[in-house]
């Protein structure tokens, strides 16, 4: 996730501090992703570094306060434009255990799937309860609308991708019971399948027990 280029467009809409960037930041996500000021002023200097941002004096209080420069708006602005790259995806966690769990000695990777898939349908109820509750906040009227607009778009990307999770844990359970059924016993070879009768010229093929 681009911390980076999400402070810029917090500092697009006008000069904050450290803490303050981290606040707007979490309740725009709904603190799915948590930042600590530590984190937030690290990027700060590197977008200070790169020309992207400046120092712009101190607010009241004496906390220093930064402003997105021209140079900032255009990489915001590029940003924006540009598609997000799935050629070299994150790594998945799920994907590697259950990959790592086929043929491990003493690992029912069912059992995995199962654990697993009860996790993904309670963070798939947390995910519709708390969607509720921002429609709710968003019918209301309050005055934060557009960040509460914001964390429904980032809960609704998370209920889709539990639901994908759980039609995909599905979908690897199935694989593994048909691969038990068709798996040799015995150490004996499966059985070569039959190929189906051609019909001769003239003459239909018979079903069995016809």
């Amino acid at each position: 996730m681009s911390i980076r280029h999400g402070l810029l467009a917090l500092l697009e809409r006008g000069p904050r501090y450290g803490s303050q960037l981290r606040t707007e930041f979490e309740s725009r996500t709904g603190s799915t992703w948590p930042l600590n000021v530590g984190q937030v002023y690290t990027t700060l200097s590197r977008l200070e570094r790169d020309g992207l941002v400046e120092q712009d004096g101190e607010d009241g209080a004496g906390h220093a306060l930064y402003t997105i420069t021209e140079a900032g708006r255009a990489e915001l602005k590029l940003w924006f434009e540009k598609p997000v790259d799935r050629t070299s995806p994150a790594r998945d966690e799920l994907a590697i255990k259950l990959a790592m769990a086929v043929g491990a000695p003493g690992v029912d990777i069912r059992d995995v799937i199962q654990s697993q898939r009860r996790h993904t349908v309670k963070a798939m109820q947390d995910y519709t309860r708390l969607k509720a509750q921002a429609l709710t906040a968003l019918e209301s009227g309050a005055e934060r609308e557009r960040d509460d607009v914001a964390w429904l778009l980032v809960l609704e990307q998370l209920i889709f991708q539990t639901e994908a999770e759980a039609r995909w844990l599905d979908h690897c359970e199935a694989r593994l019971i048909r691969l038990s059924a068709t798996a040799p016993r015995d150490g004996a070879p499966p059985a070569p399948a039959t190929p189906p009768r051609r019909a001769e010229p003239g003459r239909a093929v018979s079903r069995p027990g016809a």
